[in-house]
C-alpha cells in the first residue's frame, strides 16, 4: 500500500497517528479501555505495555499526531497542561540548577517556578523577554534551561521567540515554550529552534471545556527522559481522554481560523468602546508587539485577549454579571467563550505585588473567545459595558 504523504496541517491533523488498519475495519481510532497489555516479554521496564507508561494504543496514535503537529520527532500525552510543564522542568533539571525564564507567564507556571521550584532546590532568575542585551547578564555557570510561553496568558505578548532559541542554543541550554495559546497552526516553535514544546491540550487542541490533558513535543531522546520521570509521576492519560483530544484534534486549524477572525473583531470593537481603557491583543496595530506578531505567527493571534474596564474592579465585576453569552468560568480555547477575572481566577495564587509586576491588574478581563457569531459577542458586550 502506497505511504500516503503528509502535506498541509488539517491533512496532519486528521490522518497523522492513524496506524489502521483498525479493529473490525473501524475509520477512527477505537478507544482501547484497557489498563494493561500482553507482554510480549519486554527487559525493559519502561516497555511493558501498561497505561502508566504511556505506551498503550491510544496514548501512542494521539502522541503521533501531536509530534507530527509540532514538527517535532516524538511527543508524550499527560494528566493535565501543568503536569507536561512540571514533569519537564523535573527532567531537564536537578538540585543545584538554575533555570531562566521569561517574566509574565500563566499564573499556574509562575507559582511552579517561583515556589515550587525552590523547594527542590532549584533556583529561578526572571528576565525581560524585550531587554535581550539583559539576558547573558542574569546567567550562572550552573543555568540549564530557558522557558518561555509563545503568547502570554493573560496579557497575550509576543517575544522575540527565535532570539530566545537562539541565546538558549549559544549558551547550550535546554529550551522550553509554551505553545498553548498560539498552537501549531499559528506557530510551530520546533522551527524556530526551540527544543521543546509544551500544551495545555485542555484549551485550543482538544477545544470543547470537555477534557484535561497535557503534551510534551520535542527530539525522540528529550521526550523519552521526560516519559521516564512522568512514568514515576504517575501523570498518564486515560484512553477515552485520548480519543477526545485526537478527536479535537481534527478540526484545529478550522477552528483556529475562526477563534482569531473573532477575536480580531471583539479587540476592535472594544478598543473603540468609551467604556474600556484599554485592550491587549496582538493582532491590534497599538499592541506593542503587533509587528512581532505579524512576522511571526501565522494566520492569526488565537482566541485570548484582554481588556481593563474603566471604573475598577467593581464595574469588571459588573461585566461579569451582565455577560450572556460567555461563560464566567476560568479555562480557555473552548467553542463557548468565557470571561474571567485573572486576579482572582488564574492568577490569584500571585501576591498582589506579583501581579502589579505582572500587569494584572484588578479591572483586567480576560476573554476566550470562542465560536459565536462575532456579532452578537459584540452585541452582548456592548449591553454589559452599558451597565458597567
Amino acid at each position: 500500500m502506497r505511504t500516503r504523504p503528509m502535506q498541509g496541517l488539517s491533512t496532519t491533523a486528521i490522518h497523522a497517528g492513524h496506524p489502521g488498519p483498525n479493529a473490525d475495519g473501524a475509520v477512527v481510532q477505537p478507544i482501547y479501555q484497557a489498563s494493561t497489555f500482553l507482554d510480549a516479554g519486554h527487559a525493559n521496564y519502561h516497555d511493558v505495555p501498561y497505561i502508566r507508561l504511556n505506551n498503550t494504543p491510544n496514548q501512542r496514535a494521539l502522541a503521533t499526531t501531536l509530534a507530527a503537529l509540532e514538527g517535532g520527532e516524538a511527543a508524550l500525552v499527560s494528566a493535565s497542561g501543568m503536569a507536561a510543564i512540571s514533569t519537564t522542568l523535573l527532567t531537564v533539571l536537578q538540585a543545584g540548577d538554575h533555570l531562566l525564564a521569561q517574566r509574565r507567564l500563566y499564573g499556574g507556571a509562575h507559582s511552579l517556578l517561583a515556589h515550587e521550584l525552590p523547594r527542590h532546590g532549584i533556583t529561578v532568575g526572571w528576565i525581560d523577554p524585550d531587554a535581550p542585551e539583559s539576558w547573558a547578564a542574569a546567567l550562572r555557570p550552573n543555568t540549564r534551561a530557558l522557558y518561555t510561553e509563545s503568547i502570554t496568558n493573560p496579557l497575550v505578548r509576543v517575544a522575540d521567540l527565535p532570539a530566545l532559541a537562539s541565546f538558549a542554543r549559544a549558551h547550550g541550554l535546554v529550551s522550553m515554550i509554551d505553545n498553548t495559546v498560539a498552537t501549531p497552526v499559528h506557530f510551530r516553535p520546533i522551527a524556530h529552534g526551540f527544543d521543546l514544546v509544551v500544551h495545555s491540550a485542555t484549551k485550543y487542541l482538544n477545544g470543547h471545556n470537555d477534557l484535561v490533558a497535557g503534551a510534551v513535543i520535542g527530539t525522540a531522546a528529550l521526550v523519552e527522559q521526560v516519559r521516564r520521570r512522568q512514568n514515576h509521576l504517575g501523570a498518564s492519560l486515560d484512553p477515552h481522554a485520548c480519543f477526545l483530544l485526537q478527536r479535537g484534534l481534527k478540526t484545529l486549524t478550522l477552528r483556529m481560523r475562526q477563534h482569531s477572525s473573532s477575536a480580531l473583531a471583539v479587540a476592535q470593537f472594544l478598543a473603540e468602546h468609551p467604556r474600556v481603557e484599554r485592550v491587549h491583543y496582538p493582532g491590534l496595530t497599538g499592541h506593542p508587539d503587533h509587528a512581532r506578531a505579524q512576522a511571526l505567527l501565522r494566520g492569526g493571534c488565537s482566541g485570548l485577549l484582554c481588556f481593563e474596564v474603566a471604573g475598577g474592579l467593581r464595574a469588571a465585576e459588573r461585566v461579569l454579571r451582565q455577560v450572556t453569552l460567555p461563560a464566567v468560568a476560568a479555562s480557555l480555547g473552548g467553542a463557548e467563550s468565557l470571561i474571567t477575572l485573572p486576579a482572582t481566577t488564574s492568577h490569584a495564587s500571585l501576591t498582589a505585588e506579583e501581579r502589579a509586576e505582572a500587569g494584572v491588574t484588578d479591572n483586567l478581563l480576560r476573554m476566550s473567545v470562542g465560536l459565536e457569531d462575532p456579532q452578537d459577542l459584540i452585541a452582548d458586550l456592548s449591553a454589559a459595558l452599558a451597565e458597567a
